[in-house]
């Protein structure tokens, strides 16, 4: 079944690993938007954990034992902040890689290109993103790390309610 040129939305998922740039890659120089709507774009979605996710702990009280009431600001802020640096450097890589093939895109069509972050976890955000987008597709790569980030690619593949397409490394 193709349905290239009939896409209005891709999302496209990207977690900074070689795998999900290499599918940012594929969906560029594979898909076709459809051209008769002007509103038809990728969309290049990093869910950022929360800091919880992210430190393992509730960021806000002290991580070692101390008192579970008292709070540590600046510990959570240094979490956001690292977690800030992280999606900025994730972002730029995918603008670079579309920057890259943009001559290529654009004699095929006028795409549109739109990043987009999203907080907290990546399974539930990436399904609540795809379907408030109301997306045709979601393309991300498949790295088998382990249980967890397998659980992730499985999660989404029973859930999802539209075509998914998984790139294996």
């Amino acid at each position: 079944m193709d349905v290239s040129g009939s896409l209005t939305c891709v999302v496209v998922a990207v977690d900074g690993s070689e795998v999900s740039m290499e599918a940012l890659k594929w969906a560029l120089d594979n898909l076709k938007l459809s051209p008769s709507s002007p509103d038809s774009s990728f969309i290049v979605l990093h869910a950022q954990p929360s800091p919880s996710i992210a430190a393992g702990v509730s960021p806000g009280t002290i991580p070692f034992g101390g008192p579970s009431g008292l709070e540590v600001p600046a510990f959570a802020a240094a979490i956001e902040q690292h977690q800030r640096r992280i999606t900025d450097a994730i972002l730029e890589q995918a603008r670079q890689i579309y920057a890259d093939r943009s001559e290529v895109v654009m004699i095929y069509s006028q795409v549109n290109v739109k990043t987009q972050v999203v907080v907290g976890d990546p399974k539930d955000k990436i399904c609540e993103t795809v379907e408030n987008l109301n997306a045709d597709l979601l393309v991300m790569g498949y790295r088998a790390y382990g249980p967890i980030k397998r659980y992730i690619n499985l999660f989404l593949f029973h859930t999802s309610i539209l075509p998914l397409c998984v790139l294996v490394n």
